[in-house]
């Protein structure tokens, strides 16, 4: 195969694993992260098991430096075959702390006994599939996108700080009430963050990627979208909204290229296990937590994905004779958790 792949993204868990497949069928895989050491990394592994692929610095909202990149590209492979927009994130201050208003002000009273989704790490769960929780990826995502990116943010903390607790006791069970942010406390610099990462970033880098598909008259684009952008989860109404984009924009884009011989799908991951989030989704008991608990029971598989579950898929949009008919799907992998209404 004489074919270069794209990978934004590269540096987190499920890209990383998607561009080791590519590599493994004869791509020439060019990995792009804004974490530089981390796709450098991958591509030392893939090239010592002899396979073709290097690591690229980039950031998917710099459309100049996007541009130079793909010069390197070009130099050192030739020009994209596949680009895979898998750069994306969540961020705490675009995340509400709780499920639903209860007109206090965020106060909840909360028993000494119980943890909150937040200490247990699961403040931004997102489909936790590769931590994306703390200004990082959920979805697919890049892992290694996410260095870098609050001080890009310049504030990817939220201000908001639980307040004196005020104590008693209910049915002889000690509670403590606490604040947590509200939708009242998502600060704008938070959603922007959210919106920029997860669209902003595809549709720059299909901008500079998909001339060269254009003028060649074929080519495949496949971008990572979330089973967000079909329900929004609760928490996260900035990262489900902007994975909505995502899925709306491919949508376009398959139109939009059809006529210049490019293919544009997205796939929308559910849940996945990796060793990054496993603390997040499971006790030191190993039993779920409460918020991982809710989702399997949501999920008619009853369990959570492996990340080498995604690979059909994207092996199926990538193929020219498989899938040469299939532009503009958005495809769940999700164990049917999309499909469930819950009764």
């Amino acid at each position: 195969m004489d074919k270069v792949a794209v990978i934004t993204g590269a540096g987190g868990v499920l890209c990383g694993i998607i561009a080791g497949e590519l590599a493994a069928i004869g791509y020439k895989t060019a990995l792009l992260d804004i974490n530089e050491s981390a796709v450098r990394g991958l591509a030392d592994g893939l090239s010592k098991q002899g396979y073709t692929a290097k690591g690229y610095k980039a950031d998917v909202l710099n459309k100049d430096g996007l541009s130079e990149v793909r010069e390197r590209i070009k130099a050192d492979f030739g020009v994209c075959d596949l680009l895979i927009n898998g750069a994306g994130g969540n961020n705490p201050a675009a995340t509400t702390d709780t499920e639903f208003y209860n007109g206090n002000g965020g106060i909840e009273a909360r028993f000494r006994s119980e943890k909150t989704d937040k200490e247990n790490g699961n403040s931004a769960f997102g489909e936790a599939v590769s931590g994306q929780g703390k200004a990082s990826v959920t979805d697919g995502g890049s892992g290694g996108e996410k260095r870098g990116i609050e001080a890009r943010l310049g504030q990817g903390k939220s201000d908001i700080k639980s307040e004196n607790p005020v104590g008693g006791k209910r049915g002889g069970k000690e509670f403590v009430e606490v604040k947590g942010k509200t939708f009242f406390d998502l600060t704008e610099s938070g959603v922007d963050f959210v919106f920029n990462l997860n669209f902003k970033g595809t549709f720059l880098t299909t901008q500079v990627f998909a001339g060269d598909m254009a003028a060649r008259g074929r080519g495949s684009i496949i971008n990572v979208s979330s089973m967000n952008a079909f329900t929004p989860l609760t928490k996260i109404p900035a990262y489900s909204a902007a994975k909505a984009a995502v899925s709306n924009f491919t949508e376009w884009l398959a139109v939009y290229f059809a006529p210049a011989g490019i293919r544009v799908n997205a796939i929308a991951p559910g849940f996945f296990v990796t060793n990054q989030n496993r603390a997040l989704l499971f006790g030191a008991d190993g039993k779920p937590t409460a918020r991982s608990e809710k989702i399997l029971r949501n999920t008619p598989m009853n369990r959570f994905g492996d990340p080498r579950e995604l690979l059909g898929a994207v092996r199926f949009f990538a193929d020219d004779a498989a899938s040469g008919f299939v532009t503009g799907v958005i495809l769940p992998i999700d164990g049917g958790f999309n499909a469930y209404s819950g009764v």
